[in-house]
């Protein structure tokens, strides 16, 4: 007999779901990627809720576990952002809300100037929550770049000599760095009529504000620039300083490529090609 999550979770997961929910039935599979994490639209007795499971190797339910548990409770009482129902982080198990609306991406208002608005109001809330200095950052990300570079990609030989030569000459600096989504996007927002939520915070961690603003401008904002300024209306102002964000770029630029190509995402790839040519146009 077919279990209720068809095979979906781990025993350990399962069991656990069943135990806080008591009988849920799957209303959708969610999931971006049927071997990768697993994300279930599910009713219960305890109302509709999200369950996310992952994989053993996965990291990501733990940057979400520390962010709803001391990031988000300004969104989520606001009902801008679930709320964390259970968790088991051995399990890379949680339970959170479901939450009303259409996914922005794809949508009719994917492109829509009230959105991107919207959008910046949520993510200065987020930002706003705390800040502090890090005099480790930078000098970390030049790191995870170069590793990136070591591994099998399609970055032209001439470009990446270049990459390496900006990232051995950067200088580092102490950076102010705050709770950052980073994924800041429309496949990650909802739109329920003239509300718009922010879900999935899987990439969570303490970076500079800037960092969120890296994949709108190489995505909606490179097609419609007039999203960049109802974003910058909502948000308060821009984040992105003139003497870092070309190496912020940079670094996204780099991850994306490489990344994209080790999972076979062409059109994802193609993008981190572009975002290369705009980073390095800046320096």
């Amino acid at each position: 007999m077919q279990s209720w999550h068809g095979g979906r979770l781990s025993d350990r997961q399962a069991d656990l779901v069943e135990h806080w929910l008591s009988a849920p039935r799957v209303l959708a599979d969610m999931s971006w990627d049927q071997r990768g994490t697993v994300v279930l639209d599910v009713d219960c007795p305890q109302g509709r809720m999200v369950i996310k499971a992952a994989g053993p190797t996965d990291h990501h339910i733990d940057r979400e576990i520390a962010a709803y548990r001391t990031v988000t409770a300004s969104l989520s009482r606001t009902g801008h952002a679930p709320r964390l129902r259970h968790r088991d982080s051995a399990a890379k198990l949680i339970v959170v809300d479901h939450l009303p609306g259409e996914l922005v991406q794809g949508s009719a208002v994917e492109f829509a100037a009230h959105t991107h608005r919207d959008a910046g109001r949520l993510l200065r809330a987020l930002h706003d929550v705390a800040h502090r200095i890090d005099a480790e950052w930078e000098g970390n990300e030049v790191a995870k770049s170069l590793a990136w570079l070591d591994k099998p990609h399609r970055i032209p030989p001439r470009t990446e000599s270049a990459l390496r030569q900006i990232l051995r000459d950067h200088r580092c600096r102490p950076v102010v760095v705050v709770p950052t989504h980073g994924d800041w996007q429309p496949r990650n927002w909802l739109a329920d009529a003239d509300t718009v939520r922010v879900i999935d915070f899987g990439r969570f961690a303490w970076r500079p504000a800037a960092t969120d603003l890296c994949r709108l401008a190489a995505q909606q904002w490179r097609t419609d620039p007039t999203l960049e300024s109802a974003f910058r209306s909502g948000y308060g102002g821009d984040p992105r300083e003139p003497d870092r964000w070309p190496m912020l770029a940079l670094h996204q630029a780099i991850g994306t490529a490489v990344w994209a190509h080790q999972v076979g995402d062409s059109d994802f790839e193609q993008q981190g090609h572009r975002m290369l040519d705009d980073a390095l146009s800046a320096f």
